[in-house]
């Protein structure tokens, strides 16, 4: 089995690497990790994960300058139905449309828009340990409970249209999407990568996952 990590100029490519090759050592899986710009390779994956670094547009706009990505994405997740993973801007680009920095058309997966956190009285961007509130049980938050922290680093938050592709949250001045998922696509707004124990857990079930 393959797994492909989308490079697109934008993430912390290594560490999602090294914590994906680290899972499936200790898992004793049988999946071959790869970070690609190639647009064949992602087509033909088993899974596929979407990091995300950055603001809305630049990632957007990244993504789109990657010949034929966009195209092997809806090759692999909309028609074969790989499972992916969107990890913080890479969750963000599964909604309608972001507005950081302008107007930006999203990978549509996902109803609803990105938009700013108001500042209020808490601090923006949101850095840091926070604990997640689960609203629906999803397999991949198998072993997971309210109360577990992630790492988060982000200053806009998706708001989704519908409730049903919210499976998780966390209180920031209010509740922000933490975890969004519909059929074979998840997407966190936080790190697993960068969550320790927790994030492992988190990645472990990805790459059992078989929606």
């Amino acid at each position: 089995m393959t797994l492909a990590i989308v490079d697109y100029g934008s993430g912390n490519l290594r560490s999602a690497s090294r914590a994906f090759e680290r899972v499936v050592r200790e898992l004793g899986l049988d999946i071959a990790v790869s970070v690609t710009a190639d647009a064949d390779t992602v087509a033909r994956a088993d899974r596929v994960v979407l990091p995300g670094v950055g603001a809305f547009g630049d990632c957007r706009r990244g993504l789109a300058a990657v010949p034929g990505m966009e195209d092997a994405l809806e090759q692999a997740v909309v028609r074969r139905g790989a499972p992916f993973l969107g990890i913080c801007v890479g969750m963000q680009l599964m909604a309608t449309r972001g507005f950081e920095h302008g107007e930006f058309e999203g990978l549509g997966w996902i109803a609803g828009d990105v938009a700013a956190m108001a500042a209020d009285d808490r601090r923006v961007p949101h850095m840091g340990w926070n604990d997640l509130r689960i609203h629906n049980k999803h397999p991949v938050l198998a072993g997971l409970a309210t109360g577990d922290h992630m790492y988060f680093v982000h200053s806009y938050q998706l708001l989704c249209a519908d409730e049903r592709d919210l499976v998780a949250t966390v209180d920031y001045g209010g509740a922000i999407a933490a975890v969004v998922a519909r059929d074979n696509r998840v997407g966190t707004q936080f790190h697993p990568e960068k969550s320790q124990a927790a994030g492992l857990r988190l990645i472990a079930n990805f790459l059992t996952w078989r929606p």
